[in-house]
């Protein structure tokens, strides 16, 4: 069986673990990834069209100075993008995230595991926690780069707006990420105190079994034949 300290120390980065699933999981069903404030003009209006979008869904709303203004819009990101690059690279966004949140379940499956039992010297240990934290910090960034670039460079809202509204012409456009984004900083945080946790654990069992080698390796030679 472990002892309390391993067991309190794993335990906690069980938390974080899951944690990072929770807020994987939350992210991937909120819509609020990034708000996008395009200004628009066609033959009859002019104004601006908001796009709050996140990786499955999102939201259109016209704000027009003058001319007659649709409806709201709701939408789903991958039919309206269809075979668009903007769509592509969403694609593989999500992909990363995915993978990003079976990393974290692996982990904590293994932060769990070690708590209740000692399979220290495997891949189920501490080594096991070290790369699967390591997994899923890495692919929730890319996933973060792999946003912004789609957002930013490959006018991913520009390209919603023009399949919402076909006639409109668009002048610029202002993008603001919302707390869904921001939260993969969270993650990447969770999988960093995870793995703070085990390190932690393993340097104070090392220190324990040096102070525990230490009488022996300075005892008098007379003590230790005795």
């Amino acid at each position: 069986m472990p002892t309390t300290q391993k067991t309190l120390m794993f335990l906690s980065s069980f938390v974080t673990s899951l944690g990072s699933v929770v807020t994987i999981c939350s992210i991937l069903a909120t819509q609020a990834w990034v708000t996008s404030t395009l200004a628009i003009r066609d033959t009859f209006s002019n104004g601006s069209v908001i796009i709050t979008c996140g990786l499955f869904r999102g939201k259109s709303t016209q704000e027009l100075v003058q001319g007659l203004t649709e409806p709201d819009k709701d939408f789903e990101v991958f039919r309206i993008l269809e075979n668009s690059s903007p769509r592509s690279l969403q694609l593989v966004t999500v992909l990363f995230l995915v993978l990003s949140l079976c990393a974290s379940l692996m982990s904590s499956g293994f932060t769990f595991y070690n708590s209740i039992s000692n399979p220290y010297q495997t891949f189920l240990g501490p080594t096991g926690v070290y790369t699967w934290n390591g997994i899923s910090a890495s692919s929730v960034f890319l996933t973060m780069v792999l946003f912004v670039g789609n957002t930013q460079s490959n006018q991913l809202s520009e390209e919603l707006s023009l399949k919402l509204y076909p006639s409109i012409t668009i002048r610029g456009t202002t993008h603001s990420y919302g707390y869904s984004f921001w939260l993969i900083l969270l993650i990447i945080l969770l999988n960093v105190l995870t793995v703070v946790i085990i390190f932690f654990y393993q340097k104070a069992r090392s220190q324990q079994k040096q102070a525990e080698r230490k009488p022996v390796e300075y005892a008098p030679r007379d003590g230790i034949l005795f």
